[in-house]
């Protein structure tokens, strides 16, 4: 994911379903409703620890489309159609924050998109959060970290959703063995509603044409 993708506000479902693939044909298939929410752009991660299992993002370009397709039967209609037979985990909710470790105009050529990490839970304070990364910022490079993203939820100003970048999944899982302290967030990924943490790669991206 660039930072171009993702621009400020999004819809991000974690699911399991039988068979992953069926996620991207669908999306295609309704690109025309995709569009009619204002979504931007969509990116599909599959995950590299539990088979079936999907983190799909939807950057949208304001905040009403996603109240009123979380109250329609729009969104679970397309859960219904790739299989999925648990209530999904459902985030909707603006960026805060991004950390960058290596800004992109220091970097010698471009970089293959890396392992990410992404956990939805409840913290404290999320500006409390988002200064305690700052001050990490060294440790977290030193972790491997490139990219770190903090969004909060619309309708809980505690909930937030967190993504970070790896090089590779050997750094990822050094990470979520041992976190840094200023991660507090870590901590309730996978409790209460949570999902458990979502470690996966970029597998789909789609730009979608609002004109």
């Amino acid at each position: 994911m660039t930072d171009g993708d993702i621009h400020s506000m999004v819809i991000a479902s974690d699911y399991r379903i039988p068979d992953p693939t069926r996620v991207w044909p669908v999306l295609q298939r309704n690109q025309s409703a995709l569009s009619d929410i204002g979504a931007h752009h969509v990116l599909v991660y599959t995950s590299t620890r539990d088979y079936g299992r999907v983190l799909v993002m939807i950057g949208v370009h304001s905040r009403e489309p996603i109240v009123e397709l979380l109250r329609s039967r729009i969104f679970f209609d397309w859960f219904d159609a790739v299989g999925v037979d648990d209530i999904p985990a459902v985030f909707a909710g603006e960026i805060v924050d991004r950390f960058v470790a290596v800004p992109p105009a220091a970097q010698s050529v471009p970089r293959v998109p890396g392992v990410v990490v992404a956990a939805i839970a409840s913290v404290d304070d999320v500006s409390t959060l988002s200064a305690e990364v700052n001050l990490a910022m060294d440790r977290f490079t030193a972790a491997g970290i490139r990219k770190t993203w903090v969004f909060q939820a619309f309708d809980d100003p505690r909930e937030v959703l967190i993504l970070q970048e790896f090089p590779d999944e050997e750094r990822a899982r050094e990470w979520i063995d041992h976190p840094d302290a200023a991660a507090q967030w870590m901590i309730g990924a996978g409790f209460g509603a949570y999902p458990p943490l979502f470690v996966g790669r970029l597998t789909d991206m789609m730009r979608i044409d609002t004109e």
